[in-house]
């Protein structure tokens, strides 16, 4: 059944005269009249009574035309949608970042970006690196601002955190101006659970510093990891916080290890063409990013 003659089938049930309807849609009589026999045909029941040579929409037609007009109506709004869409003026970004640039990154990036673009709109998800890449990787997402690089995405870095150990204020390691990993070797750590990005580049930095250590706690997002450090129940790998975002419970003491880094950056598929407006987006971070160097 196409579009097409069911929206000659709702001029012809509105018209209820072959002719007329003809004449409005441009088309021959001959031709409207077999596009409705086969509709006719497809349902398997008449949708018109035929009376002294005029029609009338009987109660398989009044079925089909409610249904019809529901359907075009759904088209037409699909199709404004995905021009929407496909405006780089006024299309919406799908973008997936990670917990981490939650409080300050990518609010930033988005404010400064609807300053330019203010009619672009923005489905946003936070998430762990694994679920981020997962996003992309199924085309909920165009966009990810995660870490570490995600192996088969377009990838541009965007910046590097420095990573440190979180200590409580009255530890054995608090006054040292910066240690090695191994030092904190024996000590109860809190971290993030499996999957996330923060977590993969701590299992990797304790294993270059030849220590396993003991995870007391498996936190969904840095700050809890923060707080209870802060309280006492372990040490944390976390980036260098920001001063105002700093837990005043806890000191940051800088690791040694040069790889003691996090590289943040924006992936994107490689296998599906960006709409206008993510690419639009894309655009705006890489430039904003490299002005801000």
């Amino acid at each position: 059944m196409h579009l097409d003659e069911l929206q000659w089938f709702v001029v012809l049930a509105e018209t209820e005269h072959v002719t007329d309807a003809a004449a409005e849609l441009g088309v021959s009589q001959p031709t409207l009249s077999r596009a409705l026999a086969r509709l006719e045909d497809q349902l398997g029941a008449p949708l018109f009574d035929r009376v002294n040579r005029r029609l009338h929409l009987n109660a398989y037609g009044q079925i089909l035309l409610e249904h019809a007009r529901r359907s075009i109506a759904e088209i037409r709004s699909a199709t404004e949608r995905i021009a929407a869409l496909r405006d780089p003026d006024t299309g919406t970004v799908r973008l997936a970042f990670l917990h981490s640039q939650a409080s300050w990154f990518v609010p930033d990036l988005l404010r400064r970006f609807r300053a330019e673009a203010p009619r672009v709109q923005f489905d946003l998800v936070q998430g762990a690196a694994h679920v981020i890449v997962e996003q992309l990787a199924n085309g909920q997402a165009d966009l990810a601002i995660t870490s570490p690089r995600p192996d088969g995405y377009r990838w541009r870095g965007l910046y590097l955190e420095r990573l440190c150990l979180a200590v409580p204020r009255d530890h054995r390691l608090a006054s040292r101006a910066r240690i090695r990993l191994a030092d904190a070797a024996g000590e109860p750590f809190v971290a993030l659970a499996p999957g996330f990005g923060l977590r993969q580049l701590t299992d990797e930095l304790c294993a270059e510093a030849g220590i396993a250590p003991q995870v007391v706690f498996e936190a969904m997002e840095i700050p809890t990891m923060e707080g209870l450090v802060a309280a006492g129940f372990g040490v944390a790998v976390v980036p260098v916080p920001r001063p105002e975002r700093a837990e005043p419970g806890a000191v940051y003491v800088p690791l040694a290890a040069a790889s003691a880094k996090r590289q943040l950056g924006l992936a994107w598929s490689a296998e599906r063409q960006l709409p206008p407006a993510a690419q639009r987006f894309a655009d705006f971070v890489i430039r904003q990013t490299y002005e801000d160097k």
